[in-house]
């Protein structure tokens, strides 16, 4: 399937991202007129002719440059399929990435993109606090191969941590650098060109250490990390990029150079994503705008509730930075907007906590975030349970902590609702 040309500009003028989500990368012509691109449910794909086929493995494999004008072919859904590529070139312009990957769920594309990355003997920092799997995977699972994960607390400064990070890696390689700004589930933000310069200062000469951005609860909307110097970016698409809560997804984005390694584990590993959750993402790519910019809106609303409800003891969130907040320059400098995620602290602990949940009637309480509907959870012990107690101490997960992701309702119901549910404070 020859692609579809590339037209990004009308007159000269370049289009939007929301512009170009309703037909980039796609020719209704070779899909008998259709105005949607169809489903490729296929496994493999048939070869005009022997030579071709060889051509094509050349190519996919590495064992020859492309030539100029020469496109990848079609070979087998594992290595592309055309539902993954149209998908991949449409993702690529919100962060204006040469090189887009998609996988099976976010955290499919977190653990390909670091083990592409780390060798045994090595050292990854990353942020933390940090999403529950994530920490898991750091935590658990690269220990086995010999890697030692180093926590930078998200919130504050890197440079205040350098010399401890220094010494904590003594002899080990500084392999690779996980940043997740904003912090889940505490909002706090991480400066992306701050910890950039100091990952260039602590590599070794011979070996850089690419930095990982989990841009899941800002991003492509408002938050760009490779234009503050990051190598990768991350999501989740299965939160906002699919935005129904109906498919699990997730992503890697970034220059050709960064994305090989990534995007060549990804064909051996088998975590790609399956032809019929790329269309999903396809169709929610239309919308991505409009929906994020609602619940953006409303959160804005809600949030302000929060803020001046006496049983909130604290509130987390990114429009509610004051001036005098150390991170209110990092996030002028780097974000856009706020998003929709809130995290609000109730005094009475787990037990307080669970009776504002239990009572909610239009907020539903579940796991995952970015969808249409409005979602709360218990971050201590639901999608942070494996984290150490010390840990959740230390990086501010209390027990009267709860994470709220506001999705596109009313904002006047989504208030009526928590304050009924306040109540039970």
């Amino acid at each position: 399937m020859a692609k579809h040309p590339q037209h990004r500009s009308i007159g000269g003028r370049p289009m939007h991202p929301e512009s170009l989500m309703m037909s980039y990368g796609y020719n209704p012509a070779l899909s008998e007129g259709a105005v949607k691109c169809p489903i490729f449910q296929t496994s493999t794909f048939v070869f005009e002719s022997a030579e071709a086929g060889k051509a094509f493995f050349e190519v996919a494999y590495g064992l020859r440059p492309a030539n100029p004008g020469e496109v990848s072919g079609l070979i087998y859904s594992r290595l592309n399929n055309p539902d993954l590529e149209i998908l991949e070139d449409r993702l690529s312009l919100w962060d204006d990435a040469e090189s887009c990957a998609v996988f099976s769920s976010g955290m499919a594309a977190t653990t390909t993109s670091l083990m592409a990355y780390l060798r045994p003997g090595d050292a990854v920092i990353y942020t933390a606090p940090i999403y529950g799997g994530s920490d898991h995977f750091l935590h658990h699972v690269l220990p086995t191969w010999n890697v030692q994960a180093i926590a930078m607390p998200a919130g504050e400064r890197p440079e205040a941590h350098e010399a401890a990070i220094r010494a904590a890696l003594g002899d080990r390689p500084l392999g690779a650098v996980l940043i997740e700004t904003p912090a889940n589930p505490t909002n706090g933000l991480v400066d992306i060109a701050a910890m950039v310069a100091m990952t260039r200062r602590l590599e070794r000469a011979d070996r850089r250490a690419p930095v990982l951005v989990d841009n899941t609860f800002l991003g492509p909307l408002w938050q760009r990390p490779l234009e503050h110097g990051a190598d990768v970016v991350l999501y989740s698409a299965t939160k906002f990029i699919g935005g129904h809560s109906d498919v699990i997804a997730g992503a890697a984005l970034g220059s050709a150079e960064a994305m090989a390694p990534i995007r060549g584990l990804r064909t051996f590993l088998g975590s790609m994503l399956s032809p019929m959750d790329g269309w999903l993402l396809m169709r929610s790519l239309e919308t991505l705008k409009l929906r994020m910019t609602a619940a953006m809106l409303s959160a804005q609303q809600v949030a302000r509730f929060l803020r001046d409800h006496p049983k909130v003891q604290s509130l987390h969130y990114l429009g509610e930075l004051a001036p005098e907040h150390p991170m209110y320059e990092v996030y002028q400098r780097q974000c856009s907007g706020p998003g929709s995620l809130i995290a609000f602290e109730v005094p009475g602990g787990e037990a307080a906590a669970f009776r504002v949940l239990n009572a909610l009637q239009l907020v539903k309480v579940a796991v995952s975030l970015g969808g249409t509907e409005s979602l709360a959870e218990h971050p201590a012990s639901m999608t942070h349970a494996d984290v150490t107690k010390e840990d959740q101490a230390r990086y501010g997960i209390t027990q009267g902590l709860v994470r709220l992701s506001v999705g596109v309702e009313h904002p006047e119901d989504l208030i009526a609702d928590l304050a009924q549910a306040l109540t039970q404070v």
